[in-house]
């Protein structure tokens, strides 16, 4: 039973509204709000308490992106947390390639570097009992339809998965959306190495489809963000069925860290061809996912970069 839950990038979108559906449940007992922004997450929290009726929420300062703010937030947590959902991210500010004093690219310290750190932290203190859920993107498998090509490398290796973080893998002028994919496929083969690694954690990935009301575009440049928080997902997919609103793809982070059919080491999302819909083994569509090498290489070639 999920009781204390955290939520990283709780404070607006997706992760907000996934806290407004898990404070509802009656076992919830409390929920933190992992946000960088002490002000915003003052807001967030006052807004969840007037929307949901509970004072379940509690702040937990976090900066996903910086090492040592994920680590101070985890030393200063008082008690362990049932289920994580490592819910922040987006395509890594307006300068996304630019590194970080770890050697990572901008996004890829947003998406994954941060929460890697957040789950080792946790797990060597003792503080995460039962499952974790990494937040991830259909991109990861390829979306044809939405020019997302399938993740293509040419060995897997650890040296290989290493150019993908520090963005050396990237030809200059790259799509910021075809990086964002790379970068959520790695998220996910380290999720698959770790519920090989830590058999009594569950670790599911999920992705939410395509979500209309999300943050996730918010760093793109102005004419790319209009088109896609403003025409593409709310008005243009629907119609097509390749999209959903905000409360349903929250609710697949919610039933992801509740559903015992979910299985630990596998990535959930749409159908084939789909961005909404059931959630299937995202395996069938890219058989990459399954390979323990390659998901044992992702996540040693995270670790070069975490001291």
């Amino acid at each position: 039973m999920n009781k204390i839950i955290m939520i990283t990038g709780a404070n607006a979108g997706i992760g907000k509204d996934t806290a407004r559906q898990i404070a509802l449940l009656d076992t919830t007992k409390k929920v933190y709000l992992a946000c960088r922004n002490e002000e915003k997450a003052k807001i967030a929290k006052r807004e969840l308490e007037q929307k949901t009726g509970k004072k379940v929420f509690e702040i937990a300062l976090m900066d996903v992106s910086s090492i040592d703010s994920v680590r101070k937030a985890v030393a200063n947590l008082t008690e362990p947390i049932d289920a994580l959902i490592m819910n922040a991210g987006g395509m890594g500010g307006k300068d996304p390639s630019k590194l970080t004093e770890d050697g990572v690219s901008q996004i890829f310290a947003t998406n994954v570097l941060g929460h890697v750190v957040l789950v080792d932290e946790l797990v060597k203190a003792n503080k995460l009992n039962n499952v974790a859920l990494y937040a991830s993107s259909e991109g990861a498998r390829g979306v044809k339809s939405m020019k997302m090509e399938q993740p293509s490398l040419k060995t897997s290796s650890v040296d290989e998965f290493s150019t993908i973080y520090n963005g050396s893998f990237f030809d200059a002028g790259v799509e910021e959306m075809q990086v964002y994919c790379y970068v959520k496929y790695a998220g996910t083969m380290w999720m698959n190495s770790m519920a090989r690694k830590n058999p009594k954690i569950k670790f599911v990935t999920v992705s939410p489809g395509a979500t209309s009301g999300t943050e996730v575009m918010n760093d793109l440049p102005l004419l790319k963000r209009f088109m896609f928080k403003h025409i593409m997902f709310p008005l243009v997919m629907p119609l097509m069925g390749m999209s959903h609103k905000l409360e349903k793809g929250a609710k697949r982070f919610v039933d992801g860290i509740n559903n015992d059919t979910l299985k630990s080491g596998v990535f959930y999302g749409s159908k084939g061809g789909k961005l909404t819909g059931e959630l299937v083994d995202q395996s069938q569509l890219f058989s990459d996912l399954n390979n323990e090498s390659f998901q044992d290489n992702a996540n040693e070639a995270i670790h070069r970069y975490i001291h």
